[in-house]
């Protein structure tokens, strides 16, 4: 079994004993691991719609930033500012009482709003050793990076470095294969990505288009990067297609287009990962950022695209009977140690508020879908948690150092951390916790 990061001798001892969910055993086989996450709520106020974490004040303990604070860890209790919260709202109680609520109006409030801080990317712009934040505002608008004081009682200096970062679902990696990461997202028009001056980051960022202007605009749904066609580059995926890279970027040329139809709505983030096992990179994406649909589309070696419906909009479409809308935000992450990528999603509650979006009142659920390929590729749907659900980003990565990825996000709902945990379980037990199939209609 290949496992990803270091374990503990204990619960190394406990994958090897036995997989995680064994069919039969018998009633003194070795216990295995059952899963669950713990809810923190950080906030219940609206200030953003991602959240990321990093050591930010270097004491070895991971810290949450999410809008306009950072929590130390490992408790998440003691909150420090980034940039000064001032945003309020007035919430009407009765005829003539009114309350004054920090933040933007959300899950607290009845009014439809959006905040000014979409996503949230750790980075040490400045080489200092302390990490810093990049911080996507609302889309068509300047993206900065905050500079980290070093000191919790001194303030952040931000730096406006992209005056226009288009798209919902933009990203910060590296794109260009040198090492370093880029914003990638949609400018005037045009995909393309923004890079710094390494030894200058505080000064504007120089654009590079990598298609042309077909008039891509700031509500654009569903991006993703990743290595398409296994040459080892990668690529740029969207939501009617991919962008070839060419095998060098000087002079800015234009990238090849490939056009797939993988979300005619648009989704959110995007993946190029081996789904099936058979070396080739298949796509995986939500279907409609405010409506229904998660699928992985399957490449043959003529570089074609099969689609498989992991949810629709309903039930039956699902062999578990799930399905929920608003599926605005995606990561992948080995989350029970398999060394299968996962997918972790789940319902970006009011997304365009109480009216409009399907199902928008429903629980802000949760999920994680776990990967298998034997006997045939299946994802079985966990449910994590029905009062957070996502944001415009999902975050997922060992949070607290116990080597089992966490899950952060922010929303309408508000700020959450969501700690996995495991206990040993017997066989039969781990049998019961499974998720059953929906027995034909």
């Amino acid at each position: 079994m290949h496992l990803p990061r270091p374990l503990s001798l204990a619960l190394l001892g406990a994958y090897l004993a036995a997989p995680l969910f064994p069919a039969a055993a018998a009633p003194d086989a070795a216990p295995s691991l059952l899963r669950s996450f713990k809810r923190l709520a950080l906030s219940d106020q609206f200030w953003c719609e991602g959240a990321s974490f990093a050591d930010f004040n270097q004491d070895g303990k991971n810290d949450v930033a999410a809008g306009p604070w950072w929590w130390e860890g490992p408790d998440f209790i003691e909150r420090r500012e980034i940039y000064p919260p001032t945003t309020t709202f007035q919430l009407a109680l009765g005829e003539l009482t009114k309350v004054t609520v920090p933040g933007f109006e959300g899950g607290l409030g009845k009014q439809n709003t959006y905040s000014d801080n979409f996503f949230s990317f750790p980075r040490d712009f400045n080489g200092d050793g302390f990490p810093d934040l990049l911080i996507v505002g609302f889309p068509g608008q300047f993206t900065s990076w905050f500079e980290n004081p070093k000191s919790p009682a001194q303030p952040w200096t931000k730096h406006p470095i992209f005056p226009h970062t288009d798209n919902e679902s933009p990203t910060f990696t590296d794109l260009t294969g040198d090492g370093k990461p880029e914003l990638v997202c949609i400018t005037g028009g045009a995909y393309g990505y923004a890079s710094p001056d390494w030894t200058q980051p505080a000064k504007p960022w120089d654009w590079h288009p990598i298609s042309p202007n077909k008039g891509y605009g700031n509500f654009t749904h569903g991006l993703g990067v990743g290595d398409v066609n296994g040459d080892g580059r990668a690529d740029l995926l969207e939501k009617d297609g991919w962008y070839e890279q060419p095998p060098t970027l000087a002079g800015d040329p234009l990238w090849e287009h490939h056009p797939v139809s993988f979300a005619q709505a648009g989704g959110a983030q995007m993946f190029a990962y081996d789904v099936n096992g058979d070396g080739r990179n298949d796509v995986i994406t939500s279907l409609a950022a405010h409506g229904f649909g998660l699928a992985w589309h399957e490449q043959d070696a003529q570089g074609n695209f099969k689609p498989h419906l992991i949810i629709g909009q309903k039930p039956e479409e699902n062999p578990y009977g799930v399905k929920f809308s608003e599926l605005h935000a995606l990561s992948l992450a080995d989350i029970n140690g398999d060394g299968l990528q996962d997918i972790v999603t789940g319902k970006r509650f009011w997304s365009h508020g109480r009216i409009g979006d399907p199902d928008r009142n429903d629980e802000a659920v949760l999920y994680w879908f776990e990967l298998q390929r034997e006997p045939r590729v299946e994802y079985i749907p966990h449910r994590i948690d029905n009062n957070s659900g996502v944001g415009t980003q999902l975050v997922t990565g060992d949070i607290n150092g116990d080597h089992l990825p966490d899950i952060v996000v922010g929303n309408k709902k508000g700020i959450f951390v969501l700690l996995q945990e495991t206990k040993p379980a017997t066989p039969a037990e781990i049998e019961a916790a499974r998720p059953q199939p929906t027995p034909p209609q």
